[in-house]
């Protein structure tokens, strides 16, 4: 095996492990990113049912010219 070709062999080598790094790091990425989005609907929902005893009408006449 020529130099050149063992050189190349690393530095494709070496590439393909930079590219299964960075892979990983998105799966990460992803996976915190649904948990966040759960964490929020939770919030959402929590915040609705605080609301559920307020009048009907009650914020439907906002004057918002000031």
């Amino acid at each position: 095996m020529d130099p050149s070709s063992l050189a190349a062999a690393i530095m494709s080598s070496q590439a393909g492990l930079t590219k299964l790094g960075l892979a990983a790091q998105f799966e990460r990425m992803h996976a915190d990113l649904g948990g966040a989005i759960a964490k929020l609907i939770d919030s959402a929902q929590q915040n609705i049912k605080s609301l559920a005893n307020v009048a009907s009408g009650i914020g439907t006449n906002l004057d918002v010219a000031a």
